[in-house]
């Protein structure tokens, strides 16, 4: 672990979303957080006051895009931008963030991005004080629909479906619609957790009541295995 640690600030104009920072920055003893701020104009005052080294960036906030508030700093800190738009991916690069995570975060990907913090300027490795499951990290995620953020726990997924533009996320404590793709989704789920059978289609490994080789059936629906995931779910499941 590193002497010094890496002093963070969070900026989102979404309370849910800095929650979720919080918790994975206080669970990695390289990391300080040293403030949250909920716009780029009040994360401006901040880093004029206190020394910054990490700021983890919300694009999308009001006054001014993040992504336009790293263009008026002379010196900025490194910086991870955070969204909910895969759209703004390449814009981020181009600023020289360190890394750009897609929302919902999982802490599997965060921990990543910050890795790459540590081998550009520390050489070092990140250190975790708990488990993340144990800590209440990692065990949900979050989803936009209806103009908030719904917290959904990943035990509690039965499965997701694609429809065009929006996933539907079913689960045992309801249904949540929302505009995202399935790809992206299943970056932030941990591998051991899902699995995708099919392009529209992604479920819940431990939910799986029965399957052959072209159907799996979860709480009495019957989804259908494609052929070119076939072989990948056939050899997981054997596996488990």
């Amino acid at each position: 672990m590193p002497d010094k640690k890496i002093n963070c600030l969070a900026v989102d104009d979404e309370p849910p979303a800095l929650d979720v920072l919080k918790k994975y920055i206080s669970s990695v003893q390289a990391l300080e957080l040293v403030g949250t701020c909920s716009d780029a104009v009040e994360a401006l005052n901040f880093i004029r006051q206190r020394s910054v080294d990490l700021i983890f960036l919300d694009i999308q906030m009001p006054q001014i895009l993040g992504t336009d508030f790293l263009r008026t700093l002379k010196k900025p800190p490194k910086v991870i931008f955070t969204t909910a738009f895969r759209k703004f991916a390449i814009e981020g690069f181009e600023l020289d963030a360190v890394d750009y995570l897609l929302k919902p975060i999982s802490f599997e990907r965060f921990l990543k991005a910050v890795n790459k913090v540590m081998d550009a300027s520390l050489n070092g490795t990140l250190s975790v004080d708990v488990e993340p499951q144990k800590q209440g990290i990692e065990n949900y995620i979050y989803l936009r629909s209806d103009r908030k953020m719904i917290k959904v726990a990943l035990e509690d997924i039965l499965y997701i479906e694609s429809i065009k533009d929006y996933i539907k996320v079913i689960a045992t404590t309801g249904t949540v619609i929302t505009k995202q793709s399935i790809s992206s989704i299943e970056e932030t789920l941990p591998k051991e957790m899902f699995i995708r059978i099919h392009r529209s289609y992604i479920v819940s490994v431990n939910k799986i009541e029965s399957y052959n080789q072209e159907l799996i059936w979860i709480a009495k629906q019957e989804l259908p295995i494609s052929r070119m995931y076939r072989h990948e779910v056939s050899r997981f499941l054997q596996m488990k």
